[in-house]
C-alpha cells in the first residue's frame, strides 16, 4: 500500500510538472518591434510626395510583427510658425496614410515635436486621433502626457510610456497647455507604477528619447535611469535620439537597448549615422522572452534597407553582443 501511495505521488507530480511546463510554454507570446527616429519631413516627406515608400524595404520585417512602434522625429500639421532653433520638421499631413499603413504607434516625446509651436503640435495630435494612430509621450495637457498608451494584443496588456530628456524643456505639457512628457524621475516611477497598479499592465515599456548625439555609448545618466525604470518595474528599456546605434545593456535579466538610431532620416554622410536598427521584443505576461535586432543602412534619400544580419540579444547574458 504504502508502495502504491509512493508511485502515485510520482505519477500527480510528475503530472503537475508536466501542465506547469506546458502552461508556460502555451502562454501568449506578442512581438513588438520598435523603429528609431522616423523623420517624414525634408528629403523622405518630398519622396513620399513622389509616390515613393521609405517604410517599403522594412515592410515585411515590420508587418510581421503584432505591434510596430516608432519615435515620430516632426510635427505633423499645415499650421504653426517655426521656432528658433538650428533645425526644424515640419511634414504634410499626406504622410498619416503611409505612417498608419506601417506603424500601430508612435511616441511624440522628442525635441522636435514642438517645432512649429504648440498649435501646430495641438493640431497634429488631432490629425493622429483622427487616422486612429495612437500616440504616447505626449498630449493636450500633463495628465494625457503621462498616462501610457495601452494596446491589447492576445490578451496581454502592453503600457508604452514616453519620454524626452533632450531640451528645449520650454515645450514640456503642462497642467492647461498641451507638449511632452519630461523625463523627471520620480515622476517616471510613478507613471510606471500606475501602470501596473491603476492600468493593470501586464507588461511596461518605455520609450525614451535621451543621449548625446553621436555617441556610441550610452551616458552615466541613461545608465542610472534605465536601472532606476527596471527597478519601478518596467520589463525592457529603448531609446532614441542620438542619431547612432549605442550599446546594449542587460539589467536584472531585462534588456536596455540604449539606441536605436535613425529609421528613416536624411542629411547625414557618415555610416554611424545611417545605422538603423529595428528591435524585436517578444514577450509574455513573464516579461520578455526572447529579443533579436534586424540590422539596416539609411540610403542618401533616408530610407532604410535591412542588411540581412540579425543580431540576438541573449537575456540570460552577462552582456548580450553590441
Amino acid at each position: 500500500m504504502m508502495m502504491m501511495r509512493r508511485c502515485l505521488t510520482a505519477l500527480l507530480l510528475s503530472a503537475s510538472t508536466f501542465l506547469c511546463s506546458f502552461t508556460a510554454h502555451a502562454e501568449p507570446t506578442v512581438s513588438i518591434v520598435f523603429m528609431g527616429d522616423v523623420m517624414l519631413a525634408e528629403h523622405p516627406g518630398l519622396r513620399i510626395r513622389q509616390g515613393h515608400n521609405p517604410f517599403a524595404p522594412f515592410a515585411q520585417i515590420l508587418d510581421s510583427a503584432d505591434v510596430r512602434v516608432a519615435n515620430l522625429e516632426c510635427v505633423i500639421a499645415r499650421g504653426g510658425k517655426a521656432e528658433d532653433k538650428p533645425y526644424t520638421f515640419r511634414a504634410h499631413p499626406r504622410v498619416l496614410k503611409l505612417l498608419k499603413r506601417h506603424v500601430d504607434a508612435v511616441s511624440v516625446a522628442n525635441n522636435h515635436s514642438g517645432d512649429f509651436g504648440r498649435a501646430a503640435f495641438a493640431e497634429m495630435l488631432g490629425r493622429l486621433d483622427q487616422a486612429k494612430l495612437p500616440f504616447f509621450g505626449g498630449g493636450r495637457d500633463l495628465s494625457q502626457a503621462h498616462t501610457p498608451l495601452l494596446i491589447e494584443r492576445k490578451g496581454l496588456r502592453i503600457a508604452l510610456l514616453g519620454y524626452d530628456e533632450f531640451f528645449p524643456r520650454s515645450f514640456e505639457a503642462g497642467n492647461q497647455h498641451p507638449g511632452v512628457a519630461w523625463s523627471e524621475d520620480e515622476q517616471v516611477v510613478l507613471d510606471i507604477r500606475r501602470a501596473r497598479a491603476v492600468h493593470h499592465a501586464d507588461i511596461v515599456i518605455p520609450f525614451m528619447h535621451w543621449g548625446e548625439e553621436h555617441q556610441p555609448r550610452a551616458n552615466d545618466r541613461q545608465r542610472e535611469l534605465a536601472r532606476l525604470m527596471i527597478d519601478a518595474g518596467a520589463d525592457a528599456v529603448v531609446g532614441t535620439h542620438p542619431h547612432v546605434v549605442q550599446d546594449i545593456e542587460l539589467y536584472q535579466g531585462k534588456p536596455i537597448v540604449y539606441s536605436l538610431g535613425n529609421f528613416i532620416f536624411d542629411g547625414f554622410d557618415d555610416a554611424d549615422n545611417n545605422t538603423a536598427w529595428v528591435l524585436q521584443l517578444n514577450v509574455a505576461r513573464t516579461g520578455v522572452r526572447d529579443a533579436h535586432i534586424q540590422v539596416g543602412r539609411i540610403d542618401k534619400h533616408g530610407t532604410p534597407h535591412p542588411t540581412g544580419q540579425r543580431m540576438p540579444i541573449d537575456l540570460k547574458a552577462a552582456a548580450p553582443p553590441q
